[in-house]
């Protein structure tokens, strides 16, 4: 049978013989005592959660986590939401799957966008700024993996490529908002905002499925890019010829260690600088208005005007283009 995608679902079909990575699976038990299994099941346009009822410890164990899964099932809708109750299921070697079928990607070109951020960087003119930058920019297995990473395992542009789009979409909405506030320093707002996710190229990794390393899991991507400040701006001071100043070090660190807003949402330190409560609200602007715009376009239900309910975002979409722009 020719392939469908998780976006082309409807509540109510058939699932034959079809191919899904394992996003996360989860042995659980009903009130009674009986077992199932919780299962979130991906490919390249979406994601729709799996319960396999009636389930054993020995089929659990089956199911490669990162891994790959045959399934036959059917749709249902429950609370508003679209899910799939799997009745057979059958392990897949990673090796005969073409993984474009399940890691999904920028739309755009990865080469061109990074062009376009190194060009806006070099308008850096502090030198002391360039000169760490420039640490980062020519670690070139930094730099590859930079290229590639998704920014987050589901949340906004969790892709490949979607790391680099959105710090090329935080670098270019800088350079339009911050001449309308000139007391903020462009060259922090743009060092600060290149670097503010880049630890993210520890924190996950993208071979099958998008996931959290275990250096990820044990220090963060907030924390390992304040390291590696530290250590870039040691680089940075063997080639300015003196010591790199202290007090910029510390505002870039304290940018990356506070864009999250919140201590809730994983902030070791809450916004304490312009620029970095400038780049808090940019950074939440882009990340929203992603996820808003993908769900509105994925969304199943062509005849409704509102998405389902997305419990990241604590409500449904609507989705109607009053004024026709959103072509």
């Amino acid at each position: 049978m020719p392939r469908r995608y998780v976006r082309e679902f409807q509540a109510g079909e058939r699932v034959e013989d079809q191919v899904f990575l394992i996003s996360s699976k989860d042995l659980r038990q009903t009130s009674n005592g009986a077992l199932y299994i919780h299962v979130v099941l991906a490919d390249r346009t979406g994601q729709i959660l799996g319960r396999v009822w009636q389930a054993t410890e020995a089929m659990y164990g089956t199911m490669p986590e990162g891994g790959f899964l045959r399934i036959k099932g059917r749709t249902e809708s429950y609370k508003g939401n679209l899910q799939l109750i799997v009745e057979a299921i059958r392990p897949v070697d990673a090796a005969t799957v073409d993984l474009a079928d399940f890691l999904p990607r920028t739309e755009h070109d990865v080469e061109a966008m990074w062009e376009r951020v190194k060009n806006i960087l070099r308008e850096i003119k502090d030198p002391a700024i360039r000169a760490l930058i420039k640490q980062f920019v020519l670690d070139e297995k930094l730099s590859e993996c930079f290229k590639n990473a998704p920014a987050a395992t589901q949340m906004h542009h969790a892709y490949i490529g979607g790391l680099l789009e959105h710090t090329l979409g935080l670098l270019e909405l800088a350079k339009l908002v911050v001449p309308h506030y000139p007391k903020l320093s462009m060259d922090l707002m743009l060092a600060g905002l290149f670097l503010h996710d880049i630890g993210k190229t520890a924190e996950l990794c993208f071979d099958t499925s998008f996931k959290y390393t275990d250096q990820g899991q044990l220090v963060g991507h907030v924390v390992q890019a304040a390291i590696w400040i530290d250590q870039k701006a040691e680089l940075a001071a063997k080639e300015l010829g003196q010591p790199f100043p202290h007090e910029i070090k510390w505002s870039l660190q304290h940018i990356v260690l506070s864009h999250h807003g919140t201590y809730e949402f994983g902030s070791p330190r809450l916004p304490a600088t312009p620029e970095a409560i400038a780049i808090h609200h940019l950074d939440n602007l882009d990340a929203k208005l992603h996820m808003y715009f993908r769900e509105i376009a994925n969304d199943p239900d062509a005849a409704s005007s509102w998405t389902q309910y997305q419990r990241s975002l604590e409500t449904k979409i609507y989705k109607k283009d009053v004024m026709g722009i959103r072509k």
